[in-house]
């Protein structure tokens, strides 16, 4: 499998994704698991080029901080590339920003694994 290229992505944070939407907190701010969520969607980007037919990727470990707060219309630039590639297994390193100051708002690590899809949901 050929190595992944480095993914970015950008949102707008909406109403819906703030912590008090997603049942993360109180505040009209950018919530946890949507930033997780999206930091995910920039591993996805990563591997999605490189999967061979009828693969796919599942998340298996996440470890990622949530540094500083976005409010609603605040544009987030999300960012992942490969760290470590075993076989299956890949780690990246990912990362969020606001993209009209630059300030850091999240990083960390997200491991996801290459998978059978049609095997994969055949044993559920």
């Amino acid at each position: 499998m050929p190595q992944p290229e480095p993914a970015t992505l950008t949102f707008t944070v909406g109403d819906d994704d703030t912590a008090a939407a997603v049942g993360s907190g109180s505040l009209p701010v950018l919530g946890t698991p949507r930033l997780l969520a999206w930091l995910e969607a920039a591993t996805c980007a990563c591997l999605e080029p490189v999967l061979a037919a009828g693969s796919t990727s599942v998340g298996t470990r996440v470890q990622v901080e949530h540094l500083a707060a976005s409010p609603v219309g605040a544009e987030v630039e999300v960012s992942a590339s490969s760290a470590y590639e075993d076989g299956r297994l890949h780690r990246f390193t990912v990362g969020a920003r606001d993209a009209t100051s630059g300030k850091v708002l999240a990083a960390g690590e997200i491991t996801r694994v290459v998978i059978d899809a049609e095997r994969f949901m055949s044993r559920l």
